[in-house]
């Protein structure tokens, strides 16, 4: 999916390149910060209650956040700041990360993207 991402953007010209979304999920709150930067890098901050929500590994959710960075390059930070039901931070992670993504890939109008190189 990371790969697929990254070949959709091609030279990343004119996209803000930077997002960032708060997702509240009931008592949850999930935060995504993130540069289309071409620097694969991730800082996960989360802990999970529950080890399971129904058949699915909560310790997936950094993994899969890992493999989304690396093979997109992206630099992605993500943090939840508080929840007690797993479900909710989780669904607060990936919803922020949508949201982030999508401010970070609409179009700035500038023909050359945000970097002192000139490419990203």
């Amino acid at each position: 999916m990371g790969k697929a991402f990254n070949e959709a953007l091609g030279d990343k010209g004119g996209i803000k390149r930077f997002g960032s979304f708060y997702v509240p999920m009931d008592e949850a709150l999930g935060f995504c910060s993130l540069d289309i930067s071409g620097r694969p890098f991730l800082v996960f901050d989360a802990e999970f209650p529950e080890e399971r929500i129904g058949g699915y590994d909560t310790c997936m959710t950094e993994e899969f956040m890992r493999a989304f960075a690396y093979n997109s390059g992206i630099t992605l930070h993500l943090k939840a700041l508080y929840g007690k039901n797993s479900h909710h931070i989780a669904e607060a992670l990936y919803k922020a990360l949508g949201h982030a993504l999508k401010e970070a890939v609409e179009l700035s109008g500038d023909a050359m993207p945000l970097s002192t190189k000139g490419v990203l």
